[in-house]
């Protein structure tokens, strides 16, 4: 086979990334995952150790942004390798390869995957991968292969838990076609083993804390996360494939079910989305299996343009003028106000706006998007934090500690003044304890010194905090100096968790 096209796709995608990529600035989730791998475990709260490890090792040679978003480019373009080894896997030449490459580089959520570090970006390339190493499997290959998929498997669920859905779904696509046949060696039973001992460090961590992950997804449907319908599900997976160039994924699910060979990937497809909707999943967290979808996609419009270039040419003529239009919501390549004006713009013509996306109530309280906005305005905290903690008398500070409301705010502190003491009661940072706070003087971000509770002697507005650009809840916000707790720490604690 020929990985020429595969290579430069691969090279392609990287580059537009790390060219693109490192903008703007540091993603709220970004340096709480940096934070955390500072603090090595085998799991956190609401993540598996593998994203984490990997951002702070960018960082040990201090801050960089570049270094950081390199991680993305690379998980994208191993992505889309992946994805044009799919196409010749599934009879597609090199037409195939450019459609379902051009089509990898404009889908928006891969687009945004490959752009900030998370822990859907190694799914871009350990999706589609389980599903080639099956593919090659069913057409005849060594059953050793099951080795294999169990060690992606295993790396992928220490990067999200979203890929257990994937698992089950495929599996299940297997079991209703006559492929089932491919599970029936002990080569699939030591696959699975695999897989199990690799995940299981993270399932002994999750067990011994109680599964805080399973508590802060029931928390999360309870208030927090906006939960759609069936009807606006599909319509979401729509938008964030490209408005424009959805047809190509939807053209792949045809014909895989109406191709005996691959149809269980079709029945994947569809087992995995009604997963989604029934556990009221985000639209983002199944998108790693729409390059699986491409390249079906890519082999079945060169097998309908088999005999008419000219429809080849309007085709990719097509992609290369409209794919292009969503690139600016998931790349960071415009400045704000462009952005912004850019925007309205398209939001006119296309009459969607930010709201059909939305994942959480008051996500989109800003005048940029709530990924851009949360780029924006944590070293301005940071140094404002800076300012009100070294302004305490000596005796104070020698007590103080910063609070953070959310594990952003407290992130971004320790990230860029590291030295000043933080604490936060938010997912991972309320495990860590309040790092031996006794409750004499704290600087609390946001909040008002749990003034309901009376649980401090007094509270001063040391300043307000105002960053335009930021996100709506994160604006014009007050740094507090709270004196005086007149309830034990451990009970503060104890009322304060959220796992959210």
């Amino acid at each position: 086979m020929n990985h020429r096209v595969a290579w430069i796709a691969a090279a392609v995608v990287f580059l537009v990334h790390a060219i693109g990529n490192a903008h703007y600035g540091f993603f709220r989730d970004e340096l709480y995952f940096i934070i955390c791998g500072f603090h090595p475990q085998w799991g956190y709260v609401d993540q598996p150790p593998v994203v984490p490890l990997l951002a702070a090792f960018t960082q040990l040679g201090g801050h960089s942004l570049f270094l950081l978003r390199l991680v993305p480019a690379f998980c994208a373009a191993a992505g889309v390798y992946v994805t044009c080894l799919l196409v010749l896997e599934f009879g597609g030449g090199v037409f195939a390869q450019v459609m379902a490459s051009l089509a990898f580089l404009f889908t928006g959520v891969l687009l945004s995957f490959g752009e900030k570090v998370g822990p859907d970006e190694i799914g871009l390339w350990a999706w589609p991968l389980l599903a080639l190493l099956v593919v090659r499997i069913v057409k005849g290959a060594s059953p050793r292969l099951w080795l294999a998929a169990g060690l992606v498997s295993g790396i992928a669920i220490q990067s999200k838990y979203a890929v257990l859905f994937f698992l089950v779904a495929l599996f299940a696509g297997l079991l209703l076609t006559p492929q089932r046949r491919i599970l029936a060696n002990w080569w699939f039973v030591a696959g699975a083993a695999l897989m199990l001992v690799i995940a299981l460090p993270n399932f002994l961590w999750q067990a011994h804390y109680g599964f805080p992950m399973w508590e802060l997804l029931r928390n999360g449907q309870n208030g927090k996360n906006i939960i759609v319908g069936p009807l606006v599900y599909l319509l979401q997976e729509i938008l964030i494939t490209n408005l424009f160039l959805f047809p190509a994924w939807v053209i792949g699910l045809y014909w895989f079910l109406r191709n005996g060979t691959y149809r269980f990937l079709g029945y994947t497809y569809v087992i995995l989305i009604a997963e989604m909707m029934l556990s009221h999943g985000k639209h983002y967290y199944p998108a790693d299996v729409y390059p699986i979808l491409l390249a079906a996609g890519g082999a079945q419009l060169e097998s309908w343009t088999s005999r008419a270039r000219i429809a080849r040419v309007a085709i990719v003529a097509y992609t290369l003028i409209l794919g292009p239009v969503f690139i600016p919501y998931s790349l960071p390549i415009l400045s704000e106000p462009d952005f912004v004006v850019y925007q309205d713009r398209v939001n006119a013509i296309t009459h969607t706006s930010n709201s059909v996306l939305a994942t959480e109530h008051n996500r989109e309280t800003s005048t940029l998007p709530g990924d851009w906005a949360d780029m924006h305005g944590w070293p301005e905290m940071a140094a404002a934090v800076k300012n009100v903690y070294e302004s305490l008398p000596p005796s104070d500070r020698a007590v103080a500690v910063v609070f953070g409301g959310n594990y952003g705010e407290a992130a971004a502190v320790q990230f860029f003044t590291p030295g000043i003491p933080v604490i936060s009661t938010h997912n991972q940072y309320w495990l860590w304890g309040p790092d031996g706070y006794d409750g004499r003087v704290l600087v609390q971000i946001n909040g008002t010194c749990w003034a309901k509770e009376h649980y401090f002697t007094s509270r001063t507005i040391a300043t307000v905090l105002h960053t335009p650009w930021a996100i709506g809840y994160e604006n014009d916000i007050p740094i507090n100096i709270c004196r005086g707790l007149k309830v034990p720490v451990a009970r503060l604690w104890a009322e304060s968790k959220n796992y959210e």
